[in-house]
């Protein structure tokens, strides 16, 4: 018995160390691109064709990251980039959840199809829907204006679907029928019972908002013109256009200062998005 335990003790240190070895080869994997384009970004513009490939920081940061702002309006567009991120996630968030809460705990005429509808909108092809939006903001007179940007995307598809699933397992009935009880509101009821519990799922949506718009270059590319109202993603393409050439390292800078950012609301709110995304994998 005792061989049997040693050898049985062996084979899960053997698994638990293998496991924790791939762990940290897929996290150095992950982490490395991000590495080597702050590399990149420390070196000078031949940096990036240096054989071997550069691996060690130098001391170009700065200087690459003057020039950023000699051409393009950097903070100016890192500024739009985080108003229209902030108010669009906050506002998935809110409706989102409000909808996902009445589809998911309320009985409606209707509500089946409606649902469904809501699910079909998930399978059209997000360039079929840039013509007619760009026609209803240009109706507007919104064209040119941050709320041509914000507007359209201040609840989706996707949003609602994932609140729904998350408040039907999550929420009891009973939670909410003890507040009605007790002589809450509808919003009330909402706000102090149902909120408290799908924080986690919230963080999750909000995290995967605030990516999205953060990165998208397309739809602001359509509807802006004037540089002073440019995101991030349009200023970091004014880079590739510079005339003495494609300056690497200085857009390796420019880059690496548009991520950080996404890596502060994450480090941010990564409690509540661990949460929320492994809320499934126990049963209560």
């Amino acid at each position: 018995m005792r061989a049997t335990g040693t050898v049985e003790e062996k084979q899960g240190i053997v698994s638990k160390t293998l496991f924790y070895v791939l762990l940290i080869a897929g996290a150095l994997v992950s982490v490395f691109p991000f590495y080597w384009m702050f590399v990149i970004a420390t070196n000078d513009r031949s940096g990036v064709f240096h054989v071997p490939p550069l691996l060690t920081v130098g001391d170009q940061f700065f200087v690459n990251f003057q020039r950023v702002l000699e051409l393009s309006s950097f903070f100016t567009a890192l500024g739009n980039s985080l108003f229209v991120s902030t108010v669009v996630t906050l506002s998935v968030i809110f409706f989102c959840t409000l909808a996902g809460y009445a589809f998911a705990k309320y009985e409606f005429r209707y509500k089946n199809i409606l649902f469904f509808f809501v699910i079909g909108t998930l399978f059209v092809p997000q360039q079929l829907g840039v013509l007619p939006t760009y026609v209803i903001m240009a109706k507007l007179e919104w064209i040119d204006s941050f709320k041509a940007l914000i507007v359209p995307a201040m609840v989706n598809a996707f949003g609602i679907f994932w609140m729904r699933q998350y408040i039907s397992t999550a929420v009891h009935s009973e939670m909410i029928e003890a507040g009605r009880i007790d002589g809450a509101g509808h919003f009330r009821i909402f706000w102090s019972v149902v909120v408290p519990v799908i924080t986690p799922a919230m963080a999750t949506l909000g995290i995967f908002t605030f990516l999205n718009v953060w990165n998208d270059f397309f739809w602001p590319l359509v509807v802006l013109k004037d540089s002073s109202r440019f995101t991030i993603q349009m200023a970091l393409q004014q880079l590739f256009t510079t005339r003495d050439g494609l300056d690497y390292g200085m857009i390796m800078s420019a880059t690496f200062s548009a991520t950080l950012p996404l890596l502060i609301v994450f480090l941010m709110f990564s409690r509540w998005f661990i949460a929320g995304l492994t809320s499934g994998a126990v049963k209560s």
